[in-house]
C-alpha cells in the first residue's frame, strides 16, 4: 500500500500541533469562564417597524435561518467591525483601483 503524501500546509499544522502545550490553573479557568460567558444568550425586547421586520423576514426565509437568528447576525458582524457599508466598500475599491 502506497503511503499519502503531506502537503506543505500539512506538514505545517504538525508542527504547530507538536509545539502546542495544555492550559492549566487559573488560566485555563480564566479561559473557560470566557468561553462559557460568549455561550451566554440574553432575551430582549425590541421595537421595531413592520416595513423592516417584514425584510428581515424576507431575507432570512432567502438565506433559510430564522428572522432572530438573522438579527443576531447582523448585530454581532456591526458591533465586530465585521458589517460593511456598500458606500464606503465602493468607495475603498474606487480608491484601490485609482492607484493602480
Amino acid at each position: 500500500m502506497k503511503a499519502n503524501k503531506l502537503t506543505t500546509e500539512e506538514l505545517e499544522f504538525g508542527e504547530i500541533i507538536d509545539k502546542l502545550q495544555p492550559v492549566t490553573g487559573k488560566k485555563r479557568a480564566k479561559i473557560e469562564n470566557i468561553l462559557a460567558e460568549t455561550k451566554k444568550n440574553r432575551s430582549i425586547s425590541l421595537r421595531i417597524s413592520s416595513f423592516d421586520l417584514g425584510m428581515l423576514k424576507k431575507k432570512a426565509r432567502i438565506q433559510g435561518i430564522p428572522y432572530q437568528t438573522l438579527i443576531n447576525s447582523v448585530l454581532h458582524k456591526y458591533i465586530t467591525n465585521e458589517l460593511l457599508d456598500r458606500d464606503e466598500a465602493l468607495k475603498s475599491f474606487q480608491l484601490l483601483g485609482s492607484t493602480r
